[in-house]
């Protein structure tokens, strides 16, 4: 009888069976710089279930199920990641540290926004009577055609010529609060 034989005769005496190997990781795929762009060209005329695809050879998990803009924008980053190389360990450091620095270390603190309103830099798009407004968000106000506004209800008022509500007219009103 050979060595290996005895030794897993052995192993199944003392209920030591071979061990199933685990899953492996999906290999993710590198992506040459030359291909990005193109990359990136095909994620907004992808089909749904293409991007959920590309999802899961970029990630090797299942998507999540949140909407499609939301797949196209992690998965640009993902691609550009893959291809040029993610945040440096220095930068994530920085960022752990400036995170730790307003909250204390405490994570549920630190996804807990103190305002309601819009990250500064969001565009907010509403089509009126067949003409697209275009409201971007800054840190202390928004600017409409070029013009700082204090609300959204004020932008709302000087498109329609109506008393609006700027969080309805801007179709944000039930991400308040849980209005």
């Amino acid at each position: 009888m050979t060595r290996a034989s005895t030794s897993a005769r052995k192993n199944r005496r003392s209920g030591q069976g071979a061990v199933a190997p685990a899953d492996p990781m999906p290999a993710i795929p590198t992506i040459p710089p030359a291909n990005v762009l193109a990359r990136l060209a095909a994620l907004q005329t992808a089909t749904a279930p293409e991007l959920r695809q590309q999802w899961r050879n970029l990630f090797g998990t299942e998507p999540p199920p949140y909407n499609r803009r939301f797949l196209e924008s992690r998965l640009a980053y993902r691609v550009q990641e893959l291809s040029f190389g993610g945040l440096k360990p220095e930068t994530i450091e920085r960022l752990e540290a400036l995170g730790e620095q307003l909250d204390g270390g405490n994570i549920t603190v630190r996804r807990i926004r103190h305002d309601d309103k819009p990250i500064a830099g969001t565009r907010l798009l509403r089509e009126y009577q067949g003409v697209e407004h275009c409201v971007t968000v800054l840190r202390d106000v928004y600017e409409y055609e070029g013009r700082p506004y204090k609300s959204l209800s004020a932008i709302a008022r000087a498109i329609t010529g109506t008393r609006w509500n700027g969080w309805t007219f801007f179709g944000l009103k039930h991400q308040r609060g849980g209005a």
